[in-house]
């Protein structure tokens, strides 16, 4: 088992690593759309979407993945009405590539975040 960690990556907020890499799988913590350079957190649905995407390519591509790779994705939404705006901006990441999702309403999510986003992926 191997966990990655990187400057590149936003801070943890508690006791986890952000990847977790084990026979070749890759189990990516939820990632919140907090901005490793500057700790910041973008406003609005699409935006947030954005950065979380983003954190989530750097943390398979140090890992030696890519967003092609993803088998899974699990998205908290603290209200399922925005699920439509992520939507938009999850199928423009992905392209062709189509991985199983499950869109979760949640209650509050730390620092105030509009959703998080967890996948599992290959090497």
């Amino acid at each position: 088992m191997k966990t990655y960690s990187s400057e590149k990556f936003p801070k943890v907020l508690g006791h986890y690593s952000h990847c977790v890499e084990h026979n070749g799988m890759l189990f990516l913590a939820g990632q919140l759309p907090i901005n490793p350079e500057t700790n910041e957190i973008p406003q609005g649905i699409s935006t947030q979407t954005k950065q979380v995407l983003d954190n989530i390519n750097t943390i398979l591509n140090e890992a030696g993945s890519n967003k092609n790779q993803v088998l899974q994705a699990r998205i908290y939404l603290t209200d399922i009405e925005l699920r439509g705006e992520v939507n938009n901006v999850y199928s423009e990441f992905f392209g062709e590539h189509k991985p199983a999702r499950a869109i979760v309403p949640c209650g509050n999510l730390p620092l105030g975040c509009l959703l998080e986003i967890e996948v599992t992926a290959f090497k």
